[in-house]
């Protein structure tokens, strides 16, 4: 139509000048169209994950909700009902060869079993660390009876004997990995890890060697938290946003080198949590194998 419009009035070398340009125009705005649909659709991120496949499982464990949450003030923080939350290291028998102090990390299966059946029976229901920071940030709605169960240090029989007793009941948790055991005997290897992602259960970082952070120079946050989550999201698919401090030791200086790297918080044991930045000292309680479910429901129920 233009060019039939343009003849009576231009020469024909001007016509076919000004065919060629509409021809390249849209012959790039075509190629524009077709290169951001390919982007979108097969992105892939530095470690080969398909970027639509990490945003999907991102949207299902919350971290997309993360990025946009409004961030309370601390006081605010603070005034929040503290959310019950457990902390298991070893779930097997106890051996002969096992000291008092680590049977105190340890918890043998038939009492884990029990523990669980309690915690159902009671109604209590477990919340993720995404929902966790939800409600501490800003607010957002939890069960009333919520509680969450996280485990430390890689152990297989988390995998082998806990999981499968949480699922009984409908329960997930978050696995703190520490990278340096994985694929040893009797620690979990980055397949049950990957399978613990994809069963809906949170990935968090705790360290490469459990190094306390509270001596760490520079380098030490390249080797014991850069690296260690990299790793774990290259396994996972998804960005890591949770920490947990070994043997529970925090300090100041730690906050912002966690923030730094993107983590949005990060859990201690049972002492005192930091009056300006609350979310970066989460409390929890280490269960002992000694407590029976009854005792284990009591001490929770004090501890917070």
């Amino acid at each position: 139509m233009l060019s039939m419009l343009l003849t009576p009035i231009m020469k024909p070398s001007f016509i076919l000048t000004t065919r060629i340009f509409l021809i390249s125009v849209i012959i790039c705005f075509l190629l524009l169209c077709w290169g951001c649909r390919s982007s979108t659709t097969s992105l892939k991120d530095s470690s080969g994950n398909d970027s639509s496949e990490i945003r999907k499982r991102e949207e299902q464990q919350g971290v997309k909700a993360i990025e946009t949450i409004r961030i309370a003030d601390a006081a605010t923080i603070l005034l929040r009902k503290q959310v019950p939350i457990l902390c298991y290291h070893q779930v097997r028998d106890y051996r002969v060869t096992d000291s008092k102090i680590a049977r105190d990390y340890i918890v043998p299966p038939a009492v884990f079993g029990e523990q669980m059946k309690t915690l159902a029976d009671s109604g209590y229901k477990t919340i993720l660390p995404d929902e966790l920071y939800a409600y501490m940030a800003d607010g957002a709605a939890i069960p009333e009876k919520a509680l969450m169960l996280s485990f430390d240090d890689t152990d297989l029989e988390q995998f082998t004997v806990a999981v499968p007793e949480m699922e009984k009941y409908g329960f997930k948790g978050v696995f703190f990995i520490m990278t340096v055991s994985l694929g040893r005997p009797d620690y979990m290897n980055k397949e049950q890890v990957k399978q613990l992602a994809d069963k809906g259960h949170i990935i968090g970082s705790h360290t490469w060697d459990h190094h306390n952070v509270k001596k760490y120079a520079e380098a030490d946050w390249v080797t014991q938290i850069e690296k260690p989550s990299k790793l774990l999201e290259t396994i996972t698919g998804s960005k890591l946003t949770h920490f947990a401090y070994p043997f529970g030791l925090w300090n100041k200086e730690a906050i912002p080198e966690l923030k730094k790297r993107g983590f949005k918080a990060a859990f201690q044991l049972s002492m005192k949590r930091d009056q300006t930045d609350p979310l970066f000292t989460i409390r929890r309680i280490i269960v002992p194998g000694s407590l029976d479910a009854q005792a284990m429901l009591k001490r929770m129920k004090v501890s917070f």
